[in-house]
């Protein structure tokens, strides 16, 4: 493996926990996590199971594009973010509550 342990730590920035990822991760065992822009899906899997000790079993990643807001008479662009699906091997699972 290239890249080590301390970089793979950095690659997952945080779970996304919403009422359609609950749903994901109990009928699926899919997971989300907000990944940095520039991480690929061999890397995000590494740290999955790097962090969690579970067994991945596939990656699906999307770039999700910044929304336009105003403020007043000025427009502001919110950033660009990458979000990685992460479904897991049968007989494993992620407790937000006990990582």
């Amino acid at each position: 493996m290239s890249i080590n342990k301390y970089q793979l730590a950095g690659v997952l920035e945080a779970p996304i926990i919403s009422e359609k990822s609950t749903n994901a991760a109990e009928k699926n065992r899919q997971f989300i996590f907000k990944v940095q822009k520039q991480a690929s899906k061999k890397q995000v899997k590494n740290a999955v199971e790097i962090m969690f000790a579970v067994e991945v079993d596939s990656v699906q990643v999307l770039n999700v594009k910044g929304k336009q807001k105003k403020v007043g008479r000025s427009v502001g662009q919110r950033s660009d973010w990458k979000k990685a699906y992460v479904k897991l091997k049968p007989g494993h699972d992620i407790e937000f509550s006990a990582a």
